[in-house]
């Protein structure tokens, strides 16, 4: 029970590994330009997760495929981003998003955005400054028909170089799974940010951790 409360208390304080810096600590961590369900293979969808440790406030934030644009596709209604959270932009509508991909409605998805991917496109990330905060140029390669492109290592997240991405498969390091409609991903999840306990978790961590002390040592002394 100690080594495992210790542990608890290790793992609360892990930061992410290393990765290119921005002043935001959010990058794209996922996207996928076209699916392969029904509608015309609608179903498209790009991934932004918050690496930092503290929340991020999204107002004012935007996207654009492949003008290099800010205020093209707006991000405000994210509203704010926790540590370690993914949040999703779609085609479709958010609801039904969820639905194929089976998440509850914690996960952030704003939907019906018509400024859609390519085959051999770009993902630029601006802030509320209207200051780039991450690319993604993906040209051809992977070609993400019906399953998304995802980074190799923490470390390519911020450096722009879409050589370093591969194509989910299910069960991945990113742990993808099959949508209703066939396609595969992770969408809403990355396995390289975890969640910062709030202080409210921490304090009862600590709490837990003077306990199992207490009895450890009355058990001692009982002994």
């Amino acid at each position: 029970m100690k080594r495992l409360l210790l542990s608890l208390a290790a793992a609360a304080f892990i930061t992410p590994a290393a990765h290119a810096a921005n002043d935001h600590d959010v990058y794209i961590t996922e996207w996928m330009y076209k699916g392969v369900g029904p509608n015309d293979g609608l179903g498209e969808f790009i991934e932004f997760t918050n690496f930092g440790t503290a929340a991020v406030d999204f107002t004012g934030w935007s996207f654009d495929d492949d003008s290099r644009l800010s205020l093209v596709t707006r991000l405000s209604a994210f509203g704010l981003v926790a540590a370690g959270e993914s949040v999703i932009l779609t085609e479709i509508d958010a609801n039904e998003f969820r639905t194929r991909w089976g998440l509850d409605a914690s996960v952030k998805v704003i939907g019906g955005y018509s400024n859609n991917l390519g085959n051999g496109d770009e993902i630029n990330l601006f802030d509320a400054n209207q200051q780039l905060v991450d690319r993604l140029t993906y040209g051809t390669s992977p070609r993400t028909l019906g399953r998304t492109g995802h980074a190799v290592s923490s470390d390519v997240f911020g450096t722009n170089q879409a050589s370093k991405w591969v194509l989910s498969t299910v069960g991945d390091l990113e742990g993808s799974w099959a949508a209703t409609t066939g396609d595969i991903g992770s969408p809403g999840f990355t396995s390289f940010a975890s969640p910062v306990p709030e202080p409210a978790a921490l304090a009862m961590l600590f709490a837990g951790l003077g306990v199992a002390a207490v009895a450890r040592r009355g058990k001692r002394t009982a002994g």
